[in-house]
């Protein structure tokens, strides 16, 4: 699966634009308590990794939510717009921000022992515990 270049995402009120240069057409689900308290569920997303820039950045906060990562929402509207390691710069970005004009394939799923039990996808996909995900992306801090 290829790389969608030259794509544009926005928050739901507009004041931010998403520009990425990249977006792997892989989607995501994050069960991690954290995600799942930020967004009500888990957190869908796309890999879109360092090279994001934003238009109305005034308009960004960004949350330092552990050692390792930092999420970022629009101030006016609320709208969740990125999930970032902190070492590495890399961006994951909810791929409904981006509508409907990237072909995604859900492929994976993360933080998987933290699954409630209370819903499940159909779609085979790649998994990931916490422990194996924290040994890949929290290791870029140092």
């Amino acid at each position: 699966m290829s790389d969608v270049n030259e794509t544009s995402g926005s928050c739901l009120c507009g004041a931010i634009r998403i520009l990425p240069q990249h977006v792997k057409q892989s989607l995501g689900a994050c069960h991690c308590t954290t995600c799942r308290k930020w967004g009500g569920g888990p957190y869908l997303s796309v890999d879109c990794g360092t090279n994001v820039s934003f238009e109305g950045e005034e308009n960004i906060s960004v949350f330092g939510s552990s050692e390792w990562a930092e999420r970022g929402f629009c101030k006016q509207c609320g709208t969740h717009l990125f999930f970032r390691i902190k070492g590495s710069g890399q961006y994951f970005i909810p791929g409904a921000l981006f509508g409907d004009q990237l072909p995604l394939e859900f492929e994976r799923q993360v933080f998987i022992d933290e699954k409630p039990l209370y819903y499940t996808f159909a779609n085979k996909t790649r998994e990931m515990t916490g422990a194996e995900l924290l040994a890949r992306y929290a290791s870029d801090q140092e």
